[in-house]
């Protein structure tokens, strides 16, 4: 089976390839040669998966996935939320978006949040929509060098390490993105 995964994110792309099995074969915009950047203008991130698979889809006339992925944090209303790739400006800067969130919790001590996915995925004519979550903590600080966006502020429940800690395995196997796709990844084994 062939599915295409609407991201130009090679972070993203292999987080999936991980879990996946070895018969589907995945492949990104890239290699399908969209280099255009496509518009998430919902303000859910139920309603941007479903934008960027409905685009794929029709443009290219290939079955397609798409996620959506907000950081909500608890002391700020559930901000970045939808907005979290570009909470700090138009340029979608994690450095920046997450010096953006630490500066917004100085001193709050209730640092819960949780990250979650929406996958949306378009098959043969039919869609469906795939959750997952992964509940944690904003750290006051920056830990580890792995992963991508907030993955050195964020350390999941019942864990001692940011995400930017952990290797890809560990982090996939506990992850929003990596819950999601478990659910995906049981839908298609069904098939």
């Amino acid at each position: 089976m062939q599915l295409i995964f609407a991201t130009h994110n090679p972070y993203k792309l292999l987080e999936v390839q991980a879990v996946l099995p070895k018969r589907i074969d995945l492949l990104s915009l890239s290699d399908i040669h969209c280099t255009q950047e496509i518009p998430e203008t919902a303000n859910t991130l139920e309603g941007n998966a479903q934008l960027k698979a409905d685009y794929v889809t029709r443009h290219y006339k290939m079955d397609c996935f798409a996620d959506d992925t907000g950081l909500e944090i608890e002391a700020l209303n559930g901000a970045p939320g939808v907005y979290s790739a570009r909470y700090a400006g138009a340029e979608n800067n994690a450095v920046a978006n997450m010096q953006k969130v630490l500066s917004s919790l100085k001193g709050i001590s209730n640092r819960k949040a949780q990250f979650r996915t929406v996958i949306a995925l378009n098959l043969e004519g039919k869609q469906y929509q795939f959750e997952g979550v992964c509940k944690g903590e904003i750290l006051t600080q920056k830990h580890g060098g792995h992963g991508f966006g907030y993955d050195p502020i964020f350390k999941p429940e019942g864990f001692d390490n940011s995400f930017a800690e952990m290797s890809l395995e560990e982090k996939s196997a506990i992850s929003h993105r990596g819950r999601a796709i478990q659910k995906l990844v049981s839908f298609l084994s069904e098939l």
